[in-house]
């Protein structure tokens, strides 16, 4: 079984490449599964439900999120409704939308899970601890569990990944939206990848107009940040063979499409 991620869509350019590319992505790989991290998916911040329902029709099975996940009003009145749409788990008991998601794949399903750190970001419940309770949930109905692990820092990451591995299928890094070459298959049997990176602009500084961005750090002023909608673009992502018998992945690949790293089919 092969599992596609594609890493946090960021406003209409990142909207624009997932339209354009996971056609000839899954052409190309044959995906059992596609799922797209879209906490920055609606002008950088946040998911509307048009956007949410056009990421399933253009092809993807759950939608994952992250610190982001409230940035916009209407999301109250649709995520319970929204049974892809996953937010992270450790967010307290009796926050709406679901954190953990079973998706059908053939006569399978793979659990999709989203998790968010807590260092550098917002203190939310423990994910260390809460992963222990849901990794006990879906192993009731399969082997197959795939994480987005939504965090800042790389020490975080990879001692969640540690922590779980040969429990969950793949750990995938979100957020920092910067990919990272140290994609491999942990000691047990887990895929990893500190960061997967991020689709939209490739000129701007993590999706951000970059003269914003370089203002602020000269000036130490606040500054109003916009995503870059002219220029080049990029999709970032990856490919994660796994065993469907036991759980366990076989292969990892980074994805890498944009003006210096062309898509050949």
């Amino acid at each position: 079984m092969k599992v596609l991620f594609i890493g946090d869509v960021v406003g209409s350019p990142g909207r624009e490449m997932v339209k354009e590319y996971l056609p000839k992505l899954r052409e190309k790989y044959r995906p059992s599964a596609t799922i797209i991290n879209g906490e920055n998916a609606a002008s950088g911040k946040g998911i509307t439900e048009k956007i949410y329902k056009n990421f399933l029709e253009w092809g993807a099975q759950a939608i994952t999120m992250g610190n982001h996940t409230w940035a916009k009003k209407e999301i109250f009145e649709f995520i319970e409704e929204a049974k892809y749409l996953i937010r992270p788990a450790n967010y307290p008991e009796g926050t709406p939308g679901q954190s953990l998601v079973f998706v059908p794949v053939n006569n399978l399903e793979i659990a999709v899970i989203n998790m968010q750190g807590r260092t550098f970001l917002s203190t939310l419940d423990d994910p260390f601890r809460k992963i222990d309770e849901l990794i006990k949930i879906a192993k009731k109905r399969t082997n197959l569990i795939f994480i987005d692990f939504h965090a800042e820092a790389t020490s975080e990451k990879q001692a969640f990944a540690w922590y779980v591995d040969g429990r969950a299928s793949a750990v995938v890094g979100t957020h920092t939206h910067t990919q990272t070459a140290d994609e491999r298959i942990l000691d047990k049997g887990t895929a990893y990848i500190t960061d997967v990176g991020m689709t939209g602009p490739y000129d701007g500084i993590l999706g951000v107009d970059r003269q914003s961005v370089m203002k602020q750090f000269l000036t130490n002023l606040p500054v109003r940040f916009e995503v870059t909608k002219e220029g080049k673009r990029q999709l970032n992502g990856c490919i994660i063979t796994l065993d469907e018998k036991t759980g366990s992945a076989t292969e990892i690949k980074r994805i890498l499409i944009n003006d210096d790293h062309p898509f050949f089919n």
